[in-house]
Parts: structure tokens; sequence; C-alpha cells
């Protein structure tokens, strides 16, 4: 029995550890609120938006970004998304004078991953009519998990650049051209190993990657500084492999372990009783 505490006992601690593991992982991927962080609460980004998907304008995630447009213009931002991440993109667009507009209008809110294909949004409003009379119209996306690696033939989201297009797509003739003021922010949550998945592609689909990759190596031949890499999440990014997923099955094998030991102390019974004489 005495041999049975201590491993119990060992099983206990380990389980604990495991545990206190499992913890401080998810407290080191919860983002710390910036220190330039605006009134609002969310940190100030660029004052402009790109045109097409070439002049896109990068912009971080928990950043707003505002741009002055004209209606009918095409606006484009881009954001680095990893595996594991989930992306809620939301638009504001504050509209011109309701006396100076003919007819209500529509706005949506579009987003490409880095292949240029458009990712379905799971809920929220994409596409919004604002009235005649309104004085803003909001939109929003949320996406669909960003997977370490996909089939081929897939069409599921995977880490790199995601383009984020907003415009209006049923305007009255006589209201092109009119200014306007949109503000974008996208909110990125860590799902954690709830929606991991193993593999990984061998580089996120981000333009101009393989280049990147071949001067950081001229760099390091050189013993230079290698470039600053633009569009990148913080602390770069991600293999894909790891998760906290491995700590839970950790902590689910020690737990095993012990249920284990347990239900052998319980049915191995105390020996042979004293009054039984050993067999012959």
């Amino acid at each position: 029995m005495r041999t049975v505490r201590m491993v119990t006992t060992a099983a206990v601690l380990a389980a604990g550890g495991v545990l206190a593991a499992a913890g401080t992982a998810a407290a080191d991927n919860t983002p710390s609120a910036s220190a330039s962080a605006s009134p609002s609460g969310a940190a100030s980004g660029p004052t402009e938006a790109g045109t097409a998907f070439r002049t896109a304008t990068p912009v971080k995630p928990g950043q707003v970004a505002t741009a002055e447009a004209a209606t009918g213009d095409y606006l484009y931002w881009v954001l680095p998304l990893d595996s594991g991440q989930r992306a809620t993109v939301k638009a504001t667009v504050k509209l011109p004078e309701a006396s100076s507009r003919h007819a209500a209008s529509t706005w949506r809110l579009d987003v490409y991953d880095g292949l240029r294909r458009r990712q379905p949004c799971t809920y929220a409003a994409q596409a919004a009519a604002a009235a005649k009379e309104a004085a803003a119209v909001e939109l929003s996306c949320t996406l669909r998990t960003v997977r370490p690696g996909a089939e081929a033939w897939a069409n599921d989201p995977l880490p790199g650049s995601y383009y984020v297009r907003l415009t209006a797509v049923n305007l009255a003739q006589e209201d092109l051209g009119r200014k306007v003021r949109a503000e974008l922010r996208a909110d990125v949550d860590d799902t954690g190993g709830a929606f991991a998945a193993d593999g990984a592609v061998a580089e996120p689909l981000v333009p101009g990657i393989t280049a990147r990759a071949a001067a950081v190596e001229a760099a390091k031949k050189e013993g230079k500084q290698p470039p600053a890499a633009v569009g990148e999440p913080e602390g770069g990014w991600s293999s894909g492999r790891w998760s906290d997923r491995w700590i839970w099955t950790a902590a689910g094998g020690v737990l095993a372990a012990l249920a284990g030991v347990f239900g052998y102390s319980l049915t191995r019974g105390r020996g042979r009783p004293a009054q039984v004489p050993p067999r012959a």
C-alpha cells in the first residue's frame, strides 16, 4: 500500500504540473493591451486604403484603419492570419448627408485569402443596405478558423495574407463620387487545440514570401541584418505542429494512469489471511 500511495502522489503531482503548464500556455496566448491604444480601446492604424489587391494597405489585427474615399471606389486592406486563428472583420461606412443622396445603397464586405479565393463568412452581416436617410452602415464578417494545411481540392483557409475589400454594390448613378469615410477593424481569436489539425503548408500564402526567404538567407551568409518583414504576425509564422492539445493529451494520459493505479489498489485485496496456512 505504501508503494501505491507513492505512485498515486507522484501521478497527482504530475497531473498538477501539466495542468499548470496548460494554464501558462493559455495565458501566453492572450494578447496584451497596447500602450498606444486609442480612447476607444483600439490601436490607431493606417489612414488610407488601397484600390486593388496589389496596392492593399497592410493593417494589423486590433488596429482601426480609416480611409477617405468616393462612393463607388474599391477599398482594399490586407492583414496576416496564422494557423489556429479566427478573425472577425468589422467595417463602418459614414455616408454623405441624406439631403445630398438620391436613393438607398447597398454595401458589401468581402475577404480573400492569399490565393485570392473569396472566403465565406460563418455569420454576421456581410452585406447591408443603407436607407436614403441613414447616416452610416455597418458590416461584419467572421471567417472560419485558419488551418495549418489542407487538401489540394479544398477551399480551407490557410495561413498567410488576407485581403479585405469594401465597396458599394448597389448605388444610384447620381450618387457616384460622393465622399464617404470608412473604418475597418479585424479582431483575431486564438481557438487553441480544439480546432488544431496536423500538417502545415511549406510557406504561408504571402506575396513575395519566396523572394524574402532568399533575401534572408543571403543576408545571413553576408553577416548582415535580414530585411524587415511586412505583413507578418507578431512573433512570426507558426509551424502548425504545436498546439495546447498536446498538453491536454499528456494530462489525460497521466489521469488514466492514476485511475489504473487506484483501481488496482481497490481490487488486489490484502493478500492471504493470517489464519489460512500456506499451501504444501
